[in-house]
């Protein structure tokens, strides 16, 4: 009895000496308070946001920037396959009650709470280095993801580092105008430019070119003014607007940036990454200790069924024809004319780039041809297939992930070529079409001598620049058409043609006479209809208006 006494003391003394030395141990898995509120860790949050998204929320917004333009068919098994993107693509019977527009906008406002944490958690921060930059480049972020917003649904709330968790519920999504949200989001792209460098020691983070060209593309979007709250016709052109443009962009040409060699290498993984023409990407990664990586779960459903899954996103024939050149080198005039592509026909060397197409190696590797039978439902949505964002499935950055293959190449968010074209475009609203003709001919040449990585195509490949008085007559209006046509050539499935359309005011034009067109190849086009003052935004989420007391406004049409 004393012996088991004299053993429970001492299982008690050591328990007890186990529980000190226990509750002195740091806990693995769990973040103290320090770690949680610290500025650096924090702003990495915030640049996690970027990347962090599902194939059925895709940051990349192929299915609201290609799939609803006429660059692309929604792809899959058939319409009902992701049925909610299918009805973007014919603008027909778009809900405010899609989860996976919820999803969205949830997704793009947790991504700007991490932002607003960051600023907070700088700002309040005693002794931290490069305070004024690491500020910028939260609030770079913080304007990148209200662009998003912005593009989307036109009229969203406006919450920043000042303002109080219990207040979300009273700021309505008309709090600010049209043009006022745009102002605010080029307040936070301004600081950036003020703060940051002009090159980054760790490669991924924002500078003041990425900055300005993000900046500059704000002032492109809010320069074409929709006054009425109630329409989205475009009213008017804010020349000081255009000229901020010209003011950013020029921040972007004297910064060392330029086009790359080959219009290829800004597609291609590896060392070809975060190149001269990228000015800001999305950094993916594998093998990082997780299970997966940090992947493009963005476009994984883009892969052909030849070679992974699942065959969305395929350019339309529409795009095809839109390549076709005319015997001097120029774009066609009447270009929607053809039902597939042809070998007779010559094309702009860029359709290589861009367009997967049956009979022609896959991703520039000759050892692998592209083949009809690659193709999920070639009924519906013919044959071809997008490459930008794709990889050869030899390369070690293409992952599977059964029945889902994923890969970690980089996404460029914007380029030079864009920044060009910006300019160019500035400068033909601002009735200055004579200074955008090298810019846009800059962009031309760069395409004319991007024939190394696809030479097997090269009797099919025709291009020339615009030559004022030889091959065109190079006035107003003809450089407006010139420059819509090269940004849709240069930036195809890079999920920001719906965008153009909309800010140039001619989204219902452009749509209805696409949909007029498909409807003779595509018969599932046959209820399509591009509705003026509805289609070019999405609705309000109905999940955010009820969460907010019904204290937002739901946009026009829904």
């Amino acid at each position: 009895m004393q012996l088991n006494k004299i053993i429970s003391i001492v299982v008690v003394v050591v328990l007890m000496s186990g529980c000190a030395d226990f509750l002195n141990e740091t806990p693995k898995g769990v973040l103290s308070s320090d770690q949680v509120n610290d500025p650096e860790r924090l702003l990495t949050a915030a640049y996690s946001a970027l990347g962090n998204d599902h194939y059925d929320v895709p940051l990349s917004l192929w299915p609201y920037g290609t799939v609803r333009s006429d660059d692309a068919y929604k792809g899959g098994s058939g319409p009902q396959d992701i049925q909610v993107f299918h009805f973007f693509e014919v603008s027909n019977n778009i809900m405010p009650n899609f989860g996976e527009v919820d999803r969205l906008w949830f997704q793009c406002y947790i991504a700007i709470s991490r932002a607003n944490n960051a600023i907070r958690a700088i700002q309040e921060a005693e002794n931290l280095d490069n305070k004024e930059e690491k500020l910028g480049e939260a609030r770079f972020l913080r304007g990148h993801f209200y662009f998003l917003l912005k593009i989307l649904f036109k009229y969203v709330p406006y919450v920043d580092e000042n303002t109080p968790v219990d207040e979300y519920e009273t700021i309505s999504n008309r709090a600010l105008t049209n043009d006022g949200l745009w102002q605010k989001i080029a307040d936070d792209f301004q600081y950036a430019v003020d703060h940051l460098p002009d090159v980054q020691a760790e490669t991924g983070r924002a500078s003041k070119p990425a900055a300005a060209a993000y900046l500059a593309k704000t002032y492109l979007y809010k320069a074409y003014r929709q006054d009425d709250p109630e329409k989205h016709a475009v009213t008017g052109i804010d020349q000081a607007d255009l000229q901020k443009v010209l003011d950013n962009t020029e921040i972007v040409l004297s910064s060392g940036y330029t086009l790359e060699p080959d219009f290829a290498f800004n597609f291609l993984p590896g060392s070809y990454e975060n190149g001269p023409e990228a000015l800001f990407s999305v950094q993916y990664s594998k093998d990082d200790g997780t299970r997966f990586g940090r992947l493009n779960f963005s476009d994984l459903l883009s892969v052909p069924m030849g070679l992974g899954c699942c065959d969305f996103n395929k350019p339309s024939q529409s795009l095809v024809n839109a390549f076709r050149t005319t015997g001097n080198g120029l774009p066609l005039e009447n270009y929607n004319t053809m039902d597939q592509y042809s070998t007779q026909e010559q094309y702009d060397p860029r359709l290589f780039h861009t367009v997967a197409i049956p009979g022609l190696p896959y991703k520039y590797n000759s050892d692998r041809i592209y083949e009809e039978s690659w193709n999920r439902n070639p009924a519906d949505y013919y044959f071809y297939a997008s490459l930008k964002e794709n990889v050869d499935p030899d390369c070690d950055c293409f992952v599977p992930m059964v029945p889902f293959y994923a890969n970690s190449k980089n996404r460029i968010l914007i380029r030079f070529a864009d920044v060009l074209l910006m300019r160019a475009e500035a400068l033909i609203e601002l009735h200055r079409p004579s200074e955008a003709l090298p810019l846009v001919n800059q962009v031309r040449t760069r395409a004319r001598n991007s024939t190394a990585f696809v030479d097997y195509a090269r009797d099919r490949m025709n291009i020339d620049t615009y030559r004022d008085g030889i091959n065109c007559t190079w006035d107003e209006s003809f450089a407006r058409q010139a420059l819509r046509w090269e940004r849709r050539l240069e930036l195809a499935m890079e999920n920001g043609r719906f965008f153009d359309l909309v800010r140039w005011g001619i989204a219902e034009q452009a749509m209805n006479q696409y949909y007029n067109a498909e409807r003779m190849r595509r018969p599932y086009y046959s209820s399509a209809q591009f509705n003026a003052d509805q289609h070019e935004y999405l609705p309000i989420p109905e999940a955010q208006i009820r969460l907010s007391k019904f204290m937002y406004e739901q946009n026009p049409g829904y």
